[in-house]
Formats: C-alpha cells, structure tokens, sequence
C-alpha cells in the first residue's frame, strides 16, 4: 500500500512539472517584435487664411511676421503707415501769421480767406463781441438782439452810419446796388416770402459771399449766400449812403 501511494505521489509531481514547462515553450516571445506604429498622423496646423507661424515668431499684422530670435532688432521689418496731407484752402505766409491777430487767423478760417484781406480789425472785434448772442424780436441788447438792431449797431460802431430800426426802412434808405457788386460793409436783405417778397431779414456783407447777421436759429453768426435757404430768400443788397454818416463834433 505504501508503495502504491508513493507511486501516485511520484505521477502526480511528473504531470506538475511538464505543465509548467508546456506554459514556459507556448509563451509568446514579444522582445524581437516590432514596436507599434502610432495609428494617426500628425496634422499641420494651419491658421486663417492659410497664414502659417513657424516657432520663434510672432504673428503682428494679417500678412507680415517679426522674428523674435534674431538678435538685431535694427533688421525687424516694421510696417509703416502712409499719411495724406490736404493742403488748407486759406495759405498764410511766414510773415502774415507772425504779424496777424487772432481775430485775422480765427476768422480767415471761417471766411475762407486769406489774412492780409481782413484789414478791417474793428469790424472783427465787433463781431466777435456779438457772436453767438441769441437773436430776440426786438432785442437790441447783449443778451438778445434782432437782425436790425444789429446791422444798426455794427453801421454806428464800424462805419459811423445812422441806419433806421427796422429791416424794411434800412432796406428804403440804402442805395440799391446788384449782387454782383457787393463788396465789405454792404447790406443783405432777405424776404419772407409770399407774392409781394416784403423784406424780413438783413445781414452785413463781408467778403466771398459771407454774410454776418443775427440768425433765428442760431444767433449772431456768419451764413453764405449760396446756401439753399438763403438763396430762396434773397431780396436785394444796398450800399451805405454817405448822408447817413454820423457827423463828427469836432
């Protein structure tokens, strides 16, 4: 019996022993394999507008890039911007703007004129004074003031002339000259429209068809006669007369 069971003992070892050397021979030999290949290729990367940026730059403009590993900065491509220059209407010499008033450059600008032709530096100031005043029917004052109160008041400042009140008896008085002959301290007139055109409105003539009157809408202020509205309104222009002067008592 005990020869009998060391037998069985003895199989059973030999059976253990060829399954682990069975398992060790039929073990996949993976070290002489190659590696695996990766499944997906690298994709370029691309930017808008098919604009590529290679390492080391810098994307600055929509078409230019700066390289930032070079050492002199001095060879970086700048961009540069172009500036148109209009050149002004109104030209000033060097000697006129250093003799000019302030008042001969302010109102060259709004006149479109150059500064040697406003020679008339009182009428500037008188101007200046009112401009802006808001207009009032029948004001006559620095806070309000209507369109004849004001061409009576620069007649009596600026040209030393007694005009009457009103835009309908200055219109009466004045010497009736054609457009075409305006010139500096000539009257404007304008009507309010209808079939008898009777006159409503008067300014002071300047120069290059600019007017200075006391406007309804916007005060005291400097219009052209070639604007739509005024040329609708135009009723005729008018000299001073020199029996209107006033007389000096000296």
């Amino acid at each position: 019996m005990k020869i009998q069971n060391t037998f069985y003992i003895l199989a059973a070892f030999a059976i253990l022993t060829s399954c682990k050397s069975l398992h060790t021979l039929t073990a996949k030999d993976v070290s002489s394999m190659p590696k695996p290949t990766a499944s997906k290729q690298q994709h370029k990367v691309t930017f808008i507008e098919n604009i590529e940026v290679a390492p080391g730059t810098v994307v600055t403009s929509k078409h230019k890039t700066i390289n930032t590993t070079s050492k002199n900065k001095s060879e970086e491509k700048k961009s540069t911007q172009t500036v148109t220059y209009t050149k002004p209407k109104v030209e000033y010499t060097e000697s006129t703007i250093e003799n000019a008033d302030y008042l001969q450059l302010k109102y060259a600008v709004i006149l479109d004129a150059t500064v040697e032709k406003l020679n008339n530096l009182h009428l500037l100031q008188v101007i200046d004074k009112w401009w802006g005043t808001k207009y009032c029917l029948g004001g006559s004052t620095e806070q309000c003031i209507d369109c004849s109160a004001f061409t009576q008041t620069i007649a009596k400042e600026v040209y030393e002339t007694v005009l009457p009140r009103t835009s309908r008896e200055q219109y009466e008085v004045v010497e009736k000259i054609e457009t075409d002959d305006l010139k500096e301290g000539d009257l404007v007139f304008f009507h309010s429209g209808g079939r008898k055109k009777r006159v409503s409105h008067v300014g002071f003539y300047i120069m290059n068809n600019k007017f200075v009157h006391a406007s309804t809408s916007n005060g005291v202020m400097i219009s052209d006669l070639d604007e739509s509205y005024w040329k609708q309104k135009y009723k005729g222009a008018g000299r001073l007369r020199k029996q209107n002067s006033i007389v000096s008592k000296n």
